[in-house]
């Protein structure tokens, strides 16, 4: 009986001793996790303050807190009850170790972010305007806690590498943009199009730039990034590379246009996606590096049309009617880099700005960690661990939207799709021109529109005007001949830069031959044979042309005019479209070699620019570049000489290029992240 009664007295003891153990245990967990969820609730309040509060010695930034806490196991946890986890026999497979995977964090806000006591407020019975006062106010909170999280990613490989891809767009564009220029010349004479056209093939591409900036300037506000750079470089990359082999002028402006379409709204999202993941501290410097890829661009193009256009022998045609000259060879050597650029982005993230900015908090969380543990890697400091535990998302405001019945067809379904997308880009537009953002967008739209005008007005211009300068000088060494008369004569050779008055050529043959820059006037042509005549600038000015034949020439009634008569001559075999004389170009080796250099006058602009951005600030340099190159362009009005304009062009390109790269930040700092 007495070891039964021990026994029974034992086991008591030894369970007492249990239940005591396992509430210490279960006391202790729940004081962990106690623990945990104020440090999380400290470091989440530590993302709203700035780094130089003096008052808060304590709590200088939230690493120190989750960081720290998470490699010591907080002070509060070490010393539970005077004893630690090693002397108390814990269960190892509690532990969660730093570096261990945990999960996505949340926001810590289900369904939009608001924990209610009892019953909240709906937001259907809220004021309009009241919900978007509450979401300005996330958006504030929200940028100053992304400051934070962007300078604890730290400036690394990310950057770099998302800098070199979008680099590589914005060159991409410049070639586009400056490709007209180039081509403007050769297009014209290749594709018959006249004095009074000419103007659309420089002005076409620019309008397509215009409509495109608004389009996708929108919808990158609407669907991201990303996505609506990847379009822009493949609309703009394939109607550029189509543009090069359609024959009809009309055509060809309807590819340019498009293109144009594309190059609009890659130029605001490839400065809008790289400042979105800067710190304020980085973002002038490395913007105005990143503005150095259009000069780049243009170096590209001016050195391609050096090296191509002038060489006619890279050329094929496929009767009269198909001709591929070395200008299209050109076009399509300037969409390599947008093929280029668009494959380079499938490898890059969306923007997290953006993804915060529509609700989005997983997405933005991983891709910031992404960008973290890339910096760290390449810093030799793979075990540091991306701290970030919740990030603030703005107050998500639904929008009405017409919906679509779901019988309705696809075409229907596409049509009420497009009609929503753009009625939200004309909502999000007006909101541009709402206090306070109305001053500074009337601001900088002239501020565009002047720049751009003085711009891209001499880059088009340039070419042109070198070409009407050599083409005076080459008109002061025309030779004349008046009142011969020509008997029984074979020309198999070239005739260039004449005018005959009042001749008369007799039973002559023009067999296989050229006529540039001829002009005949007053004269007559009697039982003449012309066989595979090619002219070019060449005119018949009030002729007579009796019993001739013409086979496989390019002479039609566009060039028999001023009341030139033909009687009894026959035209047999005519050639189609234009005849080019490529090989006797006189200018084209120094068109594109002036372009060349005023596009290497802009690298000392773009140095300058990148240095001082941040130290003299982007309104002073806008500024100051301004009135500088207007002084320099004022002076081109008195350029009477090639040597006198390109010195102007050298100079008011590298004057007017800090205007750019201070007005490419100024734009992209004046706006929030959903109208940026």
């Amino acid at each position: 009986m007495d070891d039964t009664y021990d026994n029974r007295t034992s086991l008591a003891k030894g369970a007492k001793g249990i239940v005591k153990e396992a509430k210490r245990h279960a006391a202790k967990k729940v004081g962990k996790v106690v623990d945990r969820a104020t440090d999380e609730y400290s470091s989440h309040r530590n993302y709203t303050r700035f780094q130089d509060d003096e008052e808060d010695e304590g709590e200088e930034f939230y690493r120190g807190d989750a960081g720290n806490g998470a490699k010591d196991g907080g002070g509060s946890r070490d010393n539970d009850e005077g004893s630690s986890d090693a002397t108390e026999g814990h269960d190892d497979e509690d532990e969660i170790y730093e570096g261990e995977y945990q999960g996505i964090p949340s926001n810590g806000k289900p369904g939009g972010g608001k924990v209610a006591l009892g019953q909240p407020l709906s937001d259907a019975g809220r004021d309009r305007k009241e919900l978007e006062q509450e979401r300005q106010a996330d958006e504030e909170e929200l940028a100053q806690q992304y400051e934070l999280i962007i300078q604890e990613c730290g400036h690394g490989r990310f950057q770099w590498q998302l800098f070199l891809v979008l680099g590589l767009a914005l060159m991409s564009d410049g070639v586009e943009v400056f490709v007209v220029g180039f081509v403007l010349p050769s297009a014209e004479t290749d594709m018959c199009v006249p004095n009074s056209s000419s103007g659309w093939l420089g002005s076409i591409v620019y309008l397509g730039m215009m409509v495109g900036a608004f389009f996708w300037g929108g919808m990158s506000d609407k669907v991201g990034r990303r996505q609506c750079l990847l379009i822009c470089m493949s609309t703009n990359g394939f109607f550029a590379f189509l543009s090069s082999f359609v024959q009809g002028y009309g055509v060809f402006l309807l590819c340019r246009v498009f293109a144009g379409f594309g190059i609009g709204g890659a130029v605001p999202i490839v400065f809008s996606m790289f400042a979105e993941v800067l710190s304020r501290e980085k973002r002038g410097e490395h913007l105005s590096w990143l503005c150095m890829f259009w000069m780049i661009g243009e170096i590209y193009a001016s050195a391609m049309a050096w090296a191509i256009i002038p060489h006619y022998g890279w050329s094929f045609s496929m009767g009269s009617a198909y001709q591929f000259h070395s200008w299209r060879v050109f076009v399509v050597v300037c969409a390599l880099p947008c093929v280029c650029a668009v494959v380079a982005l499938t490898f890059m993230p969306e923007s997290p700005r953006f993804y915060l900015e529509v609700g989005k908090h997983d997405e933005a969380w991983m891709i910031l960690k992404q960008i973290h543990d890339t910096n760290m890697r390449a810093r030799g400091l793979p075990e540091k661990v991306f701290t970030v535990n919740r990030i603030k998302i703005p107050k998500q405001l639904d929008e009405l939207v017409e919906m679509e019945s779901e019988s309705g067809n696809p075409v229907s379904k596409a049509f009420f799709r497009i009609k929503a997308e753009i009625y939200g880009i004309y909502v999000n537009l007006k909101k541009c021109f709402n206090y306070p953002m109305r001053d500074n967008m009337i601001r900088l739209a002239i501020v565009w529109f002047t720049l751009s005008f003085g711009y891209y007005g001499l880059s088009v211009w340039f070419p042109d005007v070198i070409k009407h300068l050599q083409a005076d000088d080459y008109a002061s060494k025309v030779k004349s001949h008046s009142n011969e008369r020509i008997e029984d004569i074979t020309f198999n050779f070239t005739l260039e830069n004449q005018i005959h008055t009042n001749s008369v050529f007799v039973n002559d043959r023009f067999i296989g031959m050229k006529l540039r820059s001829v002009t005949f006037v007053d004269s007559t042509f009697r039982s003449c044979y012309f066989d595979d005549v090619t002219s070019v600038g060449s005119i018949f000015r009030n002729c007579t042309i009796i019993g001739s034949q013409f086979f496989n020439t390019d002479i039609d009634d566009s060039k028999l005019i001023d009341g030139t008569e033909v009687i009894n001559s026959t035209f047999v075999h005519n050639k189609t479209g234009c005849q080019m004389t490529f090989d006797d170009d006189y200018s084209a080796y120094w068109v594109y070699f002036i372009n060349f250099l005023g596009t290497l006058a802009v690298l000392p602009g773009n140095i300058v620019s990148a240095l001082l951005m941040d130290k003299i600030g982007r309104l002073s340099m806008l500024g100051g570049s301004m009135v500088l190159s207007g002084i320099s362009c004022f002076f081109l009005w008195f350029g009477t000489s090639e040597s006198m304009m390109i010195f102007m062009l050298c100079l008011y390109n590298g004057l007017s290029i800090s205007a750019w790269n201070s007005l490419d930040v100024v734009t992209t700092e004046s706006f929030p992240t959903s109208r940026r």
